[in-house]
């Protein structure tokens, strides 16, 4: 298993970013993904899942309204769009994929917010 993340970088506040995560070694469109976020001493934080036919998605309360996740299974990739950044957002952003009982993780892309 691969996941390869992509599209960090430094925004303003209230600016947009969007991340890709590209999977490889297992069936892309057989499993739900998920998008996490570890920012400077706290804990990693879901912040949005999507189904594997991308149907269903969900957010933690604090990103919903601002970002959308979604996937392409054509191009086994997974999507952050992710819209009136803040400060607060700054972060590692991990794409995960949960494949039977293990947990697979991307090495990271830096999302930082500041002016």
């Amino acid at each position: 298993v691969r996941l390869v993340e992509s599209g960090g970088g430094l925004v303003q506040p209230g600016g947009s970013l969007r991340l890709s995560c590209a999977a490889s070694g297992f069936t892309f469109s057989n499993y739900a993904m998920s998008w996490f976020r570890q920012a400077p001493g706290k804990g990693r934080e879901r912040v949005a899942r999507i189904s594997s036919t991308g149907t269903i998605t969900n957010y933690a309360d604090s990103v919903k309204g601002r970002f959308t996740i979604s996937r392409d299974n054509a191009k086994n990739t997974v999507y952050l769009q992710m819209n009136s950044l803040k400060p607060d957002d700054t972060a590692v952003y991990f794409c995960c994929a949960l494949i039977g009982a293990s947990t697979s993780w991307g090495q990271g892309t830096q999302v930082t917010v500041s002016s």
